[in-house]
């Protein structure tokens, strides 16, 4: 059985539960439901469907007497406005809020863009109008050509601002952004073969690449509009850009790239070379590599690199880096499901461990957490999403949209532990305390404070499992839908002591009985929050 070859199986609750996971920052059980009845193809089409936004724009309600309300779009220069550091999160807190609540392949493509092409919201990337254009650059591009971003990106300003790119002249070169571009963003380092010599390039072609992005700098009006995407872009100083050749090193063949001396000739540099870069294998391997890991797995054997890896930047060459060809042969083959693979110590369902933002997400979509509404109800929202951002995510290690380096997370390119990155004796307690401050509806990471939403786990149980009367089927349903496999009789069992407090099965069914007959949730609430509590915490459900 050929590795890329297309899994045309009805899909079942095993996989729909794998392709959900992989491919989507919303987890529900009528997705489930729903996607357990389709093929793979079936499945990746509803995942690409085009959905609006739940919200459409960020709103800032301060300050109280004067709201900045919609500043996005406020005609006043975007650095005008105070609270740049409170609103990169309210335009962060816009973003996840529409993850959540869109069943789409979409926002997980952004958010892989972002690890490929870093930039930190609070390290440095400008202002919070800046980086919402960044955003809307990266949700253009999830779907559509890697090679045609990595053009588009050269001019976002808050690219410009992060790699200091808008301080690059022709007479006081700065390297940064022309370094990371081809370390981090498009070819890799790869082995390091002699003084300056990096296998994939030099530092002869940093140099030459910073001389190409001179005199690119940030425009802070946003006076300046890409025809393609209808965003603001960063501006041409032409006398501060290097107008001589730029010549490169035997990496890229000796190739010259003419200098130009007009703003159009500055595109064409810049054009020539992405092109020249992403001519490269390497470069389109890189992308597959990180995109393997990224949906699949974040270690693999030889064999994959030569059935999976390989063919798949061959096509990714072949299709011009359009990514959206890419994902659906990757994200339909034989291999994402694993069925070509005997080995049952090396399985790729329920091989990686969830991000920080995967667990939230996956505990908020499931469970229906009632979320206060941003646009009718913005400060109780954003009370709760400052817990979520400040709070649980810091503490678990994933400073959203804002990775403390611009390689990205560790958890992404830092062999050898990858996502194992995510749990770890610092990060551990605040992945434990998600659930039980969902439950208790106060912050039990820090404070005890309110978090402005409370989990009615009795009325999610009772509205959503078939025999909520039945310790075993209870359980057993809900560990069907949380974990990637079923789990032993042993497992259930240890999970059924949080029902039964020792007693036979009887006791948690009166129990339920008495909760449907009276209404009063007393005893039910506390063993349901118990149970809940262990389930989530439980290895199985750290690993998707």
């Amino acid at each position: 059985m050929s590795y890329l070859n297309k899994n045309t199986n009805v899909l079942g609750l095993r996989n729909a539960k794998h392709l959900l996971r992989r491919a989507s920052f919303n987890y529900t059980k009528e997705a489930l439901k729903e996607f357990t009845n389709l093929t793979p193809e079936e499945a990746f089409n509803k995942l690409i469907e085009e959905q609006s936004d739940k919200w459409a724009a960020p709103y800032d309600p301060r300050p109280e007497n004067d709201p900045h309300g919609y500043w996005i779009s406020s005609p006043n220069l975007p650095n005008s406005f105070d609270g740049q550091f409170r609103k990169r999160r309210i335009v962060t807190s816009w973003w996840w809020y529409n993850a959540i609540h869109q069943n789409s392949l979409k926002q997980k493509m952004t958010f892989f863009l972002h690890t490929s092409f870093t930039v930190a919201k609070d390290g440095g990337a400008g202002t919070s109008t800046h980086f919402y254009d960044h955003l809307k650059l990266l949700d253009f591009y999830a779907f559509g050509n890697i090679k045609t971003l990595a053009k588009k990106i050269t001019f976002d300003n808050s690219m410009l601002d992060y790699l200091n790119n808008t301080q690059n002249n022709a007479k006081n070169p700065n390297e940064n952004y022309a370094r990371e571009f081809l370390e981090l963003f498009t070819i890799l380092k790869a082995e390091q073969v002699g003084s300056g010599d990096y296998t994939n390039y030099t530092e002869l072609d940093v140099q030459q690449a910073a001389k190409v992005f001179s005199g690119i700098k940030t425009q802070v009006d946003r006076s300046l509009i890409d025809t393609d995407t209808n965003l603001p872009i960063g501006r041409i100083k032409l006398n501060t850009h290097d107008k001589e050749d730029k010549t490169f090193s035997h990496a890229f063949n000796n190739i010259t790239i003419k200098g130009k001396d007009t703003e159009e000739g500055v595109v064409e540099e810049l054009n020539d070379f992405v092109e020249m870069v992403f001519s490269k294998d390497a470069t389109a391997v890189s992308f597959i590599r990180k995109l393997y890991r990224y949906f699949v797995k974040s270690e693999w054997e030889e064999d994959i690199e030569t059935n999976v890896i390989i063919p798949l930047a061959k096509d990714l060459q072949d299709n011009n880096y359009e990514i959206l060809p890419i994902v659906k042969k990757l994200l339909l083959s034989n291999h994402f499901y694993d069925l070509e693979d005997t080995d049952a110590t090396n399985e790729i369902i329920g091989s990686i461990l969830k991000s920080p933002l995967q667990l939230l997400n996956e505990i908020t979509s499931f469970f229906k957490l009632d979320i206060p509404d941003p646009e009718t109800n913005a400060e109780e929202f954003f009370s709760f999403f400052n817990f979520i951002h400040s709070f649980y995510l810091a503490a678990a290690g994933m400073n959203l949209w804002s990775p403390d380096s611009v390689a990205g997370y560790p958890a992404h390119y830092q062999a050898p532990d990858f996502d194992r990155h995510w749990f770890s004796s610092n990060t551990v307690l605040a992945r434990y305390k998600l659930i039980e401050s969902f439950l208790s509806g106060r912050n039990r990471i820090r404070y005890n404070s309110k978090i402005n939403t409370e989990l009615n786990i009795t009325q999610f149980i009772q509205t959503n499992i078939t025999n909520p009367s039945l310790a075993n089927d209870l359980i057993t349903e809900l560990a069907d839908y949380l974990y990637p496999e079923s789990i032993s009789e042993e497992r259930k069992a240890y999970f059924a002591q949080n029902l039964l407090e020792g007693f036979a099965d009887f006791y948690w069914t009166d129990a339920w009985i008495s909760y449907e007959r009276t209404n009063d949730d007393t005893i039910v609430k506390t063993r349901l929050n118990a149970l809940i509590t262990q389930m989530i915490n439980a290895p199985e459900f750290q690993l998707m």
